[in-house]
């Protein structure tokens, strides 16, 4: 497929394209040297199921890997136990090792119903973030201002309500972030409620020298009490294999 036609699959449905002169340039020199784009997309296994919400991204990124692209599918086994606040009111409670161990081994089978496996990485986070030192991480955390943490929309929120935000959730888009440094990724993909986690990816990425992922942003699918996003941990969602 021609680059303008790939251009056009790839902004389809799209909510956030940061950039489109950036994505170009990749897919012309995707399509010069005969190397796939990488494609990131992470799920944090807070729950044993993936759910509807999920199936969003996950057709998205089957259409991509039609084009050709590869499709790395990162399983959270570190982060889940930090827990994403990626639109929470509230601190959530840590899980288990044992219970992230758990939910993550039926992951893999679930996202097969929809991505091509030939096309596929499977990473776990654990891998790189267990082996960071404490001065790893004083490293990671000087990268970023708490002025800067507290421009997310419901770190904001809560900070104006005087609703407790832990410091391990100010450390979530830094190790999420962090993620795309170690596997050196061309495009992040995600729900709009990530866009603020995939930026801090393109920033950490620039600051170790790395050309600087694409952000592309999918509609969120509205859970099952009608008023806030389908999520595990809000329990609302459908899980696919309802």
């Amino acid at each position: 497929m021609d680059i303008k036609k790939q251009l056009k699959e790839f902004s389809q449905g799209l909510i956030d394209l940061i950039s489109e002169e950036e994505l170009l340039n990749k897919l012309k020199r995707s399509e010069k040297t005969g190397k796939p784009l990488r494609i990131k997309y992470g799920v944090d296994p807070s729950r044993p199921d993936i759910h509807l919400g999920h199936t969003v991204p996950l057709n998205k990124l089957r259409r991509l890997q039609e084009l050709g692209h590869i499709v790395v599918f990162l399983i959270g086994d570190f982060t889940a136990r930090v827990g994403d606040p990626s639109g929470k009111n509230e601190t959530r409670p840590m899980i288990t090792n044992d219970e992230v161990r758990a939910n993550a081994q039926t992951y893999q089978d679930q996202v097969f119903k929809i991505l091509d496996r030939s096309k596929t990485e499977v990473v776990y986070n654990a891998d790189w973030l267990d082996a960071l030192r404490p001065a790893d991480f004083l490293g990671l955390m000087s990268r970023y201002t708490v002025a800067r943490i507290l421009e997310r929309d419901d770190f904001q929120k809560r900070y104006q309500s005087q609703t407790p935000i832990s410091l391990i959730e100010f450390m979530y888009p830094l190790l999420q972030g962090y993620d795309s440094v170690v596997l050196k990724n061309d495009i992040e993909i995600g729900g709009t409620d990530q866009k603020f986690n995939l930026l801090v990816g393109r920033e950490l990425q620039r600051d170790w020298g790395i050309e600087p992922q694409v952000v592309m942003t999918l509609p969120i699918i509205e859970g099952t009490d009608g008023v806030q996003k389908m999520s595990k941990s809000l329990n609302n969602a459908i899980d696919i294999n309802a």
